[in-house]
């Protein structure tokens, strides 16, 4: 069965030529040129992944992704005309998977579509674990944090924290080896399955997601995180 993608994008013209590239590509899709009705069609039909414009004409894909992120983690890639490192942060934040800066090849989308997909199918949960990521045990105790893997449940200070897959992982990563210094490249080996399709900037933005979580399950604890200027992360030995 073809994979199926929704596809936001108000301009027509730039429209045509990702739904072109994505039939080219074997997808099945979907066009919606506004918010409301991707929302609607998101909401009615079943998709694979969401290509979302940002600069929709009714609600921007910032909103649309919140929307989207209230009961699915289906993967989302941004397109975006403004190429400032806020815009991109901010996507990340929110829970999208990748962004593409207009004006794009439509094979470079169609690829980081491919990209996307193979990690979001290989971290299905019942799945078995890609083999450079670190291999932690059932429960595990350190520095406030309470990891069950096979529930993929990560509690902090006895809150359970509400984690997105590469939150989840890095958190593990993090947490299994209080003191160890992690490289953000490494950090990127534990969580994201072609790593090379990722920027080492995405790591920043999910650890500054990370830290606000874990300071909303316990606001008076310490920052557990450790920053490593021009190196990477850590985990406090005692937090």
């Amino acid at each position: 069965m073809r994979q199926r993608i929704l596809v936001v994008e108000d301009e027509p013209s730039i429209a045509e030529n990702i739904t072109y590239a994505l039939e080219t590509e074997q997808f099945e899709f979907k066009w919606c040129a506004t918010a409301q009705s991707g929302l609607d069609a998101w909401r009615s039909e079943p998709f694979d992944l969401a290509i979302l414009d940002i600069g929709l004409p009714d609600m921007d894909g910032f909103e649309v992704c919140r929307e989207i992120r209230k009961t699915s983690t289906m993967p989302i890639i941004f397109l975006t005309a403004r190429e400032t490192e806020i815009d991109r942060v901010v996507g990340l934040e929110m829970g999208g998977d990748d962004y593409v800066v207009k004006p794009f090849s439509p094979r470079e989308l169609t690829a980081r579509v491919k990209a996307v997909l193979r990690r979001t199918i290989a971290i299905d949960p019942t799945a078995a674990a890609a083999p450079t990521r670190s291999k932690s045990p059932q429960r595990c105790e350190q520095s406030g944090f309470h990891i069950d893997e096979e529930r993929m449940e990560i509690h902090y200070h006895h809150q359970k924290l509400e984690l997105t897959r590469y939150e989840h992982r890095l958190l593990v990563a993090l947490a299994n080896r209080p003191g160890r210094v992690w490289t953000r490249m490494q950090l990127m080996e534990q969580a994201w399955e072609e790593p090379d399709t990722a920027m080492e900037r995405t790591v920043d933005a999910h650890i500054k997601t990370l830290r606000a979580k874990l300071r909303h399950a316990c606001p008076d604890a310490d920052d557990p995180i450790r920053t490593h200027r021009g190196t990477g992360y850590s985990m406090r030995e005692h937090a």
